[in-house]
């Protein structure tokens, strides 16, 4: 038996070239007590990037997974940032570490908004699946999914002081929830098409709305005192009621009071935006004294809430200037000066691109800073000060050195595999490979194809305006703009003596150029150009021009969806390559210049060969259009990029798919090869540059196949079981879902329950043959599990399970497992082993399983016992938790008169002091503002 053909593994290395990605929303956050307004959170991709605006460059990366971030939200004491991903799951990240230990999964789409409520105990997150969840994140677990929404979830708040939350949605309602009873008590429908956004506003008494209109709306929060006798639920719902005959005429009026038993919210009035379009972006800071607001322009409308005295002034200058004309009309004075009174536009600072998020934060002193993030891979920081008559923003600090403004349409390897060109439509940089550092940035025209000249000093574009840009990489200057052609320039190609290049262009042209050296008359020195040698004339479009590596052949693809082969010395028709159905946008020939490989807009990747033009094989390569191709030097494998996101290597030999690169979240444009094929980078409509590197990994074809099929079965499985036993379908349902980790956790506790009764049978065999034999029972010589104690096994496997995923793979257990699992719960607690887990379980398993646990006969005892047992045991934790914390402060009392000295003083001191200095400078930020 013959060796078989070895592959090495292609790995992600890193992901650079993006600054902010447009689907997730930009925050500030603090670092270790930094700087308030230095650093700011964005997403990259499915990383998270924290940027010190001051010095531009990235001080933390918060390392993602492989789904895309879709929501930041920091919490309140700074220390966390929540974030939300594409596939639903929630984790959280320490901006001390940069380490998440807590995660969340219960939506089944993108995760929309993430907001924590005052204490930072609580985490609300909306989603593409209509659900609202909230979470405990102390307890790392989930407490209710509210369910009432029809559309994305697009803001949700929590009231700081009641438990209550609101949330918005595209449906075009806003609901109030009681997370008491986790119901919605109150739905507001005072819009006409989509809720974007949404603030609380003057201690929470006021509610400012942003639609697909220009208004922005405020409704009136009233907060009604609640007259119930002891034990009636907090609210009621009018269906539940009955009423008689004589009495439906009365109906609506009790419904409409029993709905404004918590709050009543009445429109105040509205204030026009400036944009016509939709708002996008709707925020405030965190005293809710600034409002930030934006549509999909450029242009960024802040607005200024007045206190009471401010409205007063102005209440009174208006009321001088209208006093006639209210005398005479006979309107009261609100009336008179309206919603718009309570607000003041500050300021429109006007960046060059379109914006998409904003975030902004009140400083001392006044001043207030803003975070833009825009279409065009840019943040921004302004300042300004509000209590200016007429703030100006002043822009701090501008982030686009790290990336390009547009989608990246060409990139090329230097020669030592040490540099990386990327050129976009308007900037070419050259990077690092190793650092991922920028090394020059040059301003040039839309670049569509590039090369490094040999001896990698000198750089050559080709762009859409038909022309040929030649940079020098020393002084990062442009050395001579050449008009090539009448049409875009899509492919150029270094010939393989190194001499020159050829390009071929959408005049229908493929001209050839020769290097020179030629005296500058600036600094008369010598400097390279181009010089036009050859013209072949087609009948269509050159989309792609390749020279074969022995320089006897040229391939050059047309728009007719051929590709045809000349020779290179005579430019005589030697083969014409034809099957494709759509025009072939790239091709690559073999090192050896046997094969050529082509790649084509139909979704198909062929495999010819030199020698007849006969087509080896055609392969279904990707699931849309195939961008780019190019050979791994010296061997006959080669990579693809295509439009459905994926980079995939072939043995153009065995006509076999090797590996699948999964990365990049939008089409992947192109990639480069470097020379010795150890590295490879691509780009993507995403904005990011990925840099791929080969291990010493090899790669078996067989188990990659069974693992992408397992992989495959365990989605559909996930996806077919969207409802697990015991979710209900109401208003409020369990907040977890059915993932594979969840299954895994399950399967796990279902294997530790069989050892268990397996390990339970041997005992109890080994016990009755020592009986019977009149010998001493010895379990040591039949029991394999640690310390010899089979259900101390069981109850460790259940500790293993993620706080978070604990409930949903309770769940997931089947029924024939839980009464031995109960009775195992009796014997922990009356020994005392994790009584807080094991009563979280108890419960959990009570509540789905009510009906037949009751039902059943033979868990009758165990259930009475569990309920004395468990009473007794948790009385018996609360007695010694009491008895500790009275004899710390007896302790404490003690050691205080015999040293005379106030226990703690300093520390409390120093805390104390701590605090009065903050309330000062938030009532100096507040009387300044």
């Amino acid at each position: 038996m013959g060796l078989t053909k070895q592959y090495l593994r292609y790995v992600a290395s890193a992901v650079f070239g993006v600054i902010g990605s447009q689907k997730a929303n930009i925050t500030y956050v603090t670092l270790r007590g930094g700087e308030k307004g230095r650093y700011v959170a964005v997403a990259a991709c499915e990383h998270v990037f924290i940027w010190d605006v001051r010095k531009g460059e990235k001080v933390l990366i918060l390392q993602g997974q492989k789904h895309e971030v879709t929501f930041l939200c920091p919490s309140p004491d700074g220390v966390h940032i929540a974030v939300g991903y594409e596939d639903g799951a929630v984790r959280i990240f320490s901006l001390l570490n940069g380490e998440s230990n807590v995660s969340f999964n219960g939506h089944k789409s993108a995760v929309s908004v993430i907001h924590y409520d005052a204490l930072g105990a609580r985490l609300v997150t909306g989603s593409k699946d209509t659900d609202v969840i909230v979470w405990d994140i102390i307890n790392e677990c989930g407490l209710y999914r509210l369910r009432g929404h029809k559309d994305v979830i697009t803001q949700a708040l929590f009231l700081r002081d009641k438990n209550l939350l609101v949330t918005c949605s595209k449906d075009s309602f806003v609901k109030w929830w009681d997370l008491d009873t986790q119901h919605c008590f109150k739905t507001m429908v005072g819009h006409r098409s989509e809720v974007w956004g949404m603030v609380l506003l003057s201690q929470e008494s006021r509610l400012l709305t942003g639609s697909a209109d220009s208004e922005l709306r405020a409704w009136d929060i009233n907060y009604l005192e609640e007259a119930k006798a002891e034990g009636e639920p907090t609210v009621k719902k009018g269906k539940t009621l009955l009423v008689d005959d004589d009495e439906e005429d009365n109906k609506e009026d009790v419904d409409e009071s029993l709905e404004e038993r918590i709050l009543s919210c009445e429109k105040a009035g509205s204030i026009l935006r400036e944009a016509r379009d939709r708002v996008v972006s709707l925020t405030a800071d965190r005293h809710a004294r600034v409002i930030a607001c934006h549509g999909n322009d450029s242009v960024l409308e802040l607005f200024t809430v007045l206190s009471e005295e401010e409205v007063q002034k102005k209440m009174t200058k208006k009321l001088k200037k209208a006093k006639k004309k209210a005398t005479n009309q006979g309107s009261s004075l609100a009336t008179l000066f309206g919603i718009r009174g309570l607000f003041t536009c500050t300021h429109h600072p006007c960046p060059l691109s379109p914006l998409r998020w904003v975030d902004c934060l009140s400083c001392a002193g006044g001043e207030l800073k803003v975070a833009l993030l825009l279409q065009n891979n840019t943040v921004e920081t302004y300042s300004l000060k509000t209590s200016h008559k007429t703030p100006v923003a002043d822009k701090t600090a501008r982030l686009t050195l790290g990336g390009h403004r547009t989608d990246v349409r060409t990139l090329a390897f230097s020669s030592d595999n040490l540099a990386v060109l990327s050129a976009s439509g308007d900037t070419v940089k050259v990077w690092n490979r190793s650092t991922l550092q920028v090394i020059r940035t040059m301003a040039c025209e839309y670049a569509l194809c590039s090369l490094f000249v040999p001896g990698d000093r000198q750089i050559i574009l080709g762009t859409k305006s038909g022309k040929l840009q030649i940079f020098e990489l020393g002084s990062g200057s442009l050395l001579e703009t050449v008009d090539a052609h009448d049409g875009a320039v899509w492919s150029i190609c270094l010939a393989p003596d190194q001499r020159g290049i050829i390009s071929g262009s959408a005049d229908k042209t493929v001209k050839f150029w020769e290097f020179e050296l030629v005296k500058d008359k600036e600094t008369s020195q010598k400097r390279l150009t181009v010089k036009h040698k050859r013209t072949l004339q087609l009948e269509e479009d050159v989309l792609c021009v390749k020279f074969s590596p022995d320089h006897r052949l040229l391939a050059v693809s047309l728009l007719d969806c051929t590709v045809k082969i000349f020779y290179t010395d005579t430019l005589k028709f030697f083969l014409s390559l034809y099957g494709h159905k759509l025009p072939v946008l790239c091709l690559d020939i073999s090192h050896d210049s046997t094969i050529i490989a082509t790649g084509s807009a139909d979704r198909n990747v062929k495999i010819w060969g030199l020698d007849f033009g006969d087509c080896h094989r055609s392969m279904f390569a990707h699931d849309d259009s195939v961008m780019f191709l190019q050979f791994v030097p010296k061997t006959h494998l080669f990579f693809t990029a295509g439009k459905d996101k994926k980079i995939k290597q072939w043995d153009a030999d065995k006509f076999e798919n090797i590996q699948t690169l999964e990365g990049h979240h939008r089409e992947v444009w192109c990639l480069a090869i470097s020379p010795n094929g150890d590295h490879l980078v691509s780009s993507s409509h995403d904005k990011s540059l990925r840099l791929w590197e080969r291990t010493r990994e090899p790669i078996i074809l067989e188990e990659e196949r069974e693992m992408l099929l397992l992989c495959w079965m365990s989605d559909a499985f996930i996806r077919s079981a969207s409802q697990v036993p015991g979710e209900t379908q109401g208003e409020a349902a369990p907040a977890g879902k059915k993932t594979v980790e969840t299954v895994k956790a399950a399967e796990r506790i279902m294997e530790a329950l069989e050892l268990y009764k397996g390990e339970t049978r041997k005992m109890e065999e080994h016990r009755y043959a020592c009986e019977s034999a009149g010998k001493e029972v010895d379990y040591k010589l039949n029991l394999s599990l640690p310390l010899f104690k089979p259900s101390r096994y069981v109850l460790d496997v259940i500790k293993k399970v993620r706080s978070s995923e604990l409930e949903v793979s309770l769940l997931v257990l089947p029924f024939p497992y839980v009464p031995e699992l109960l009775k195992l719960f009796n014997s922990y607690i009356q020994q005392g082993l994790e009584v807080e887990l094991v009563c979280r379980c108890l419960f959990f398993l009570l509540k789905i399983h009510f009906g037949q646990i009751s039902s059943n006969q033979m868990l009758l005892s165990v259930i009475d016992e569990l309920r004395t047992n468990t009473l007794s045991k948790v009385r018996e934790i609360r007695d010694v938790m009491g008895f500790n914390s009275a004899a710390l402060q007896f302790l404490q009392r003690e050691i205080e008169s015999k040293e005379d000295v106030m226990f703690f003083a300093d520390a409390t001191g120093r805390l104390e002091e701590k605090k009065k200095k903050r309330r000062k400078r938030e009532r100096a930020v507040l009387t300044i503002a």
